[in-house]
């Protein structure tokens, strides 16, 4: 509400009435825990294909709070933001042992960050190449390393390789770690869910035998979710 009312100078009544009108009609609904607002994939009717965020947020709501309901950690969904990558939906508030506080809107390097990491290492190599260049344009370390190419290049290799990202062990914060994996649809990436825990609390064996088929099951139905919702969306005028 605060930011909608810093952005248009409405006043907050009018913006209320508004939000209530938009809800209404199935274009906003009610945020995390009643939270402020978030748009619903129905705004796709609304212009010639708007997709992303909502739509991968709405399909994987359900199975980002499943796996922190059965694992207890704190599962985030996250979409691409330009030259980085962004948290869509998130249930660090659901979560008795997160060891964050809310991070919705909260954007992440692609280049070490596991959400990020996951998205690069199964991005078509066309797409790779654009966001290489985004990268290279950045002023942050984390984004742009020394060697820069050379550096994701073996990154995704090793992601690949293992079938999961981690966060980079030299970022911090390093209490904690951070593992993902991407949320295909068709040939492309349509956004990457992952878990956070704290490193002393979950050994080599509980990540690869618990958490990562936990967030690879989540992310094949997170896939037909969004499939379901597609058919089901209203042709665009």
């Amino acid at each position: 509400m605060d930011q909608l009312h810093q952005a248009t100078l409405l006043p907050k009544p009018t913006i209320m009435r508004l939000l209530g009108t938009l809800k209404t009609a199935g274009l906003v609904t009610k945020g995390e825990r009643g939270i402020g607002y978030r748009v619903t994939s129905d705004v796709q009717a609304l212009s010639a294909g708007f997709h992303g965020g909502p739509l991968v947020a709405e399909a994987g709501r359900p199975w980002a709070s499943d796996l922190t309901r059965r694992l207890r950690w704190p599962a985030a969904i996250a979409v691409p933001d330009g030259g980085r990558i962004a948290i869509s939906v998130s249930t660090a508030a659901s979560s008795t042992v997160s060891p964050f506080h809310a991070t919705i809107g909260v954007r992440h390097s692609l280049v070490t960050r596991a959400l990020g990491r996951a998205y690069l290492a199964w991005c078509p190599e066309e797409e790779l190449r654009i966001l290489l260049r985004l990268l290279a344009a950045s002023s942050d370390p984390e984004d742009n390393p020394p060697k820069l190419e050379r550096v994701v290049r073996e990154m995704i290799a090793e992601v690949r390789g293992q079938g999961y990202a981690l966060r980079d062990p030299k970022v911090e914060p390093r209490s904690s770690d951070t593992v993902a994996v991407p949320i295909l649809l068709g040939g492309s990436v349509a956004g990457t869910i992952g878990l956070t825990y704290f490193r002393s609390a979950v050994s080599q064996a509980a990540l690869v035998e618990e958490l990562v088929p936990a967030l690879k099951q989540a992310s094949r139905e997170i896939t037909a979710a969004i499939e379901r919702l597609q058919r089901n969306m209203p042709e665009a005028p």
